[in-house]
């Protein structure tokens, strides 16, 4: 991977979140911590966070919590800046008492793709309860103006009706006893107790349900089809599709979700949730496939299809259709803006 050429889609993306009509100043001398801060959807949050602190002179402070300190690649360089500070915390333990207080909170931290939902079914769940207790306590303590969790599209189980939207008052079945629903249902205690805190402590808390997001920075063998298929890409090779590719899912560029995380971290309403993601970028996986071999067509790649199976950790989902209906977060005062071809275009190109 040339780093550069990802740090320059990067800083592009940045450049135009920062060129946003955001209350940028409600941010001003305010201290956020971040578990999970080395993930996918958090790094990019940090990022843009200090570049909108550097350049506004904002005296925001961003205080990182991560469990393994040899995979910070998505973090490179920010040890450099004034109002960064990286701790090493397993989020399953209580957080120091020592630690500063922060104004916002946002917890991030939380195994994110099945691959590792039956390598790491406990460390899974754990981080999305024991870590979110621990860090709704330090919220509370803190006397935070805002704590921010970060949930799933995977709350909503197996919709009772895949062919409408999903709002957030939609649930579906989930089965305790699947080891896959470790995440899941992980998830959906994670929002109970922020409802329970806000309700009893009356903590400012927000919660956030990403649909599907890509881009610059995303794991490439983290064994989700779409990462699989950039990867082939990136590599010029023929996109390997396991399935019959009919299931379908609705992608947001990491782009747009980061505004819309800004957005929810500073008008978000307590004891809510939202939907974060582009239903106007639904597609199937053979779809998305095809139109990825169209974007590139100097590489002269195609469509494959293996009966080969995905590995045994690997628990594929039983839910066909998943598009969210995005009306409460629009109204806030976001919308994602970037297509599929463009959006997946600039991840590919962030790798090269």
């Amino acid at each position: 991977m040339n780093q550069s050429k990802e740090n320059f889609i990067i800083s592009e993306d940045i450049d135009y979140l920062l060129s946003q009509k955001l209350d940028w100043n409600a941010l001003a001398n305010k201290t956020i911590l971040i578990s999970g801060g080395g993930g996918f959807l958090a790094s990019y949050l940090i990022k843009t966070l200090l570049r909108a602190s550097e350049q506004m002179d904002l005296g925001l402070k961003v205080i990182c919590l991560v469990r393994n300190m040899n995979k910070l690649s998505r973090l490179s360089g920010l040890e450099k800046s004034k109002n960064f500070l990286l701790i090493k915390h397993d989020i399953t333990q209580p957080l120091s008492e020592s630690l500063e207080r922060s104004d916002y909170v946002i917890h991030a931290a939380s195994n994110a793709s099945p691959k590792y939902y039956g390598i790491d079914p406990v460390g899974t769940l754990l981080a999305n309860t024991a870590g979110c207790q621990h860090m709704l306590d330090y919220s509370v303590r803190s006397k935070a103006d805002k704590f921010l969790f970060f949930s799933s599209s995977e709350v909503y189980g197996e919709p009772i009706d895949q062919n409408k939207f999903l709002t957030e008052g939609d649930f579906g079945y989930l089965d305790p006893m699947n080891v896959r629903s470790c995440y899941a249902e992980s998830k959906r205690l994670g929002e109970t107790m922020c409802a329970s805190w806000s309700s009893q402590f009356g903590l400012n808390t927000t919660v956030v349900r990403p649909f599907h997001t890509y881009g610059p920075g995303m794991y490439l063998d983290d064994g989700r089809v779409f990462a699989d298929f950039v990867s082939n890409i990136v590599d010029s090779k023929n996109i390997i599709l396991k399935s019959d590719g009919s299931s379908v899912r609705a992608f947001c560029y990491i782009r747009d979700a980061t505004e819309g995380l800004i957005q929810l971290l500073l008008k978000g309403e307590s004891g809510a949730a939202y939907n974060l993601g582009n239903p106007s970028q639904e597609t199937s996986m053979k779809d998305l496939a095809l139109m990825l071999c169209d974007v590139f067509p100097e590489r002269k790649l195609s469509l494959e299809f293996s009966k080969e199976a995905n590995s045994n950790s690997y628990i594929k989902s039983k839910v066909n259709r998943s598009v969210p209906n995005i009306a409460k977060l629009q109204a806030l005062g976001w919308s994602p803006c970037i297509d599929l071809r463009e959006g997946f275009k600039r991840t590919v190109m962030s790798y090269e």
